[in-house]
């Protein structure tokens, strides 16, 4: 049997050996350590200490001897090696549950965050839109500005009704006299056309009298010729009878 529990020993020296030299088992290597706790205290590993304190009484109690003090000193010891070994169990259960609730606060607070950060992002957008509205209300402001100086420029509105007023009385005075002078013009257009007509009839007038005095200049002519002919045809005459 005591040859069993230093095979047994054996074996563990074999695996912890075996992992200590992988170097693609990382993981194994850590967990199998924790699990024996042969870096974690100072000499003898926890686990082969509970053991041998195992074994040791499990070979007493096959002694024929009468042996029962023996046996219970070694298992108490055995009892005190397993709450010994039991305690930093407890303290490693104790930070994984610690560590689980230290996960799941993590989470909650991630969480937590992405949800300000979300919460953040709609803020921006929701600021950019106002951002833009804003400047659209202050370049409407500053237009409106800009006309009320260009307003204020401007004479009162009772001066400008005064203006406006007497530029309709000119106006009106204008049209006035247009009207005046149209009917003016058109009495010199009618005067004109009349007079027009008068000289076309003075100039027909004028030419029916010189035909007229033409005619008779030429009838007269014609009679002095027939009496020129008529006295010289007479004297012959008269000649002949001498």
């Amino acid at each position: 049997m005591l040859a069993k529990g230093r095979k047994i020993a054996g074996r563990g020296e074999e695996m912890a050996a075996h992992y200590a030299f992988g170097p693609l088992e990382d993981d194994v290597i850590i967990k199998h350590r924790l699990l024996t706790r042969t870096t974690t205290t100072r000499g003898e590993p926890p686990l082969k200490k509970l053991q041998k304190k195992f074994v040791s009484f499990a070979l007493e109690t096959e002694k024929e001897a009468d042996n029962l003090n023996d046996c219970e000193r070694l298992y108490k010891a055995f009892l005190q090696e397993i709450a010994t070994f039991e305690l930093p169990l407890l303290k490693s259960k104790a930070v994984v549950d610690a560590n689980i609730r230290e996960k799941e606060n993590f989470n909650e607070l991630q969480e937590e965050i992405q949800r300000q950060i979300s919460q953040a992002q709609a803020d921006i957008e929701d600021l950019k839109k106002q951002l833009e509205e804003s400047k659209i209300e202050r370049q409407h402001k500053e237009e409106c500005e800009a006309i009320r100086k260009l307003i204020a420029l401007q004479p009162p509105r009772s001066e400008t009704q005064k203006i406006i007023s007497d530029l309709e009385k000119e106006i009106a005075t204008l049209e006035a006299e247009n009207a005046a002078c149209v009917r003016t013009l058109d009495l010199r257009k009618k005067q004109f056309s009349l007079l027009l007509h008068v000289v076309d009839e003075l100039q027909n007038t004028i030419e029916d009298e010189q035909k007229s005095l033409a005619d008779e200049l030429r009838a007269v002519m014609e009679e002095q010729k027939i009496s020129i002919e008529d006295g010289s045809g007479g004297g012959s005459e008269a000649m002949l009878v001498d």
